[in-house]
């Protein structure tokens, strides 16, 4: 059995968008616990008013609950937690997104520092556990509902690894709505988000049962990642961490170490975005990779 928690705060507008969402959603049903978590109300989801045999089946062996907390997401720790009742294998962060652009968009991705700034939490150079199949699952999700939807005005990208929290020990992905107020608030958006968070579980385990996925760790490109984006696209490829290229000389071995060790998955393959690591950086991060026992693959070559 998986246990999986969604993770909600009080100081996120677009979180407790997606939580009112989750409550009030015709799809499906969570029913208040009396169980807290982080001294808040817990819920669980206990049906599908649109269930089928897969769905049914996914509840017999899985756990969903709702969790809210009254700390910035991004601030969390092993230690924030007040006595809690679950121990989640898998946590699922709605949160929003900011931008300089303001674009409306959803986006996913893992969480860490590759540098020693921690002004948006987590630790010094130091990744979360991370799972390369759940953020495929979340990107997929996410796809799907904005397609059924036709919101065609928001964007639908996967981002490098950056933020808090990094020492949850336990596997977890951002997902997020951006990426102002007007869109934290938007009815609809929020919909689709918290849709596509209950498909993730769905997805997530799917992809985990069906075993076609290769599982990567990334390196090089700009924030939103396009060029591992197309990747996981065409491919059956499920990437977790992404290292983009103005952190390439950040790197040392343990933050490659952490890489490997920290995903869920067994990773198969480093794979690099060529055009988007300069020279100088690519002199700087052969040799680190060259000292593990795994392929460097460029993107073009799947």
């Amino acid at each position: 059995m998986t246990q999986f928690l969604i993770i909600t705060s009080t100081k996120d507008a677009a979180s407790l968008n997606m939580r009112n969402k989750f409550l009030d959603s015709p799809q499906y049903k969570f029913e208040h616990i009396s169980d807290k978590w982080d001294n808040n109300i817990l819920y669980k989801l206990t049906s599908f008013t649109d269930s089928d045999e897969e769905k049914e089946q996914f509840l017999h062996d899985n756990e969903i609950f709702l969790g809210l907390t009254n700390q910035r997401l991004i601030f969390l720790n092993k230690g924030s937690f007040n006595e809690t009742v679950i121990d989640p294998d898998m946590m699922i962060f709605a949160s929003r997104h900011a931008s300089k652009t303001g674009r409306p968009s959803f986006l996913v991705h893992t969480t860490g520092n590759w540098s020693e700034d921690i002004r948006y939490g987590g630790n010094k150079k130091e990744l979360s556990v991370g799972s390369a199949l759940m953020l495929k699952a979340g990107y997929q999700s996410f796809l799907k509902y904005a397609e059924m939807e036709a919101v065609s005005d928001f964007s639908i990208d996967m981002e490098v690894s950056h933020h808090g929290p990094t020492n949850l020990e336990k596997p977890l992905i951002f997902m997020e709505l951006g990426s102002t107020l007007s869109e934290w608030q938007h009815n609809r958006a929020g919909i689709i988000a918290a849709n596509a968070i209950i498909e993730t579980t769905l997805r997530y385990k799917h992809l985990q049962k069906e075993g076609s996925q290769k599982v990567g760790v990334g390196f090089g490109g700009t924030h939103y990642a396009p060029q591992f984006q197309k990747l996981i696209k065409k491919a059956d490829i499920a990437i977790s961490y992404i290292c983009p290229k103005y952190y390439i000389s950040e790197l040392n071995k343990d933050l490659i170490t952490q890489m490997l060790n920290k995903n869920l998955e067994k990773v198969d393959y480093f794979i690099l975005d060529w055009s988007g690591i300069n020279s100088s950086d690519k002199k700087h991060l052969f040799p680190l990779l060259k000292e593990y026992d795994l392929p460097i693959k460029k993107i073009k070559e799947f």
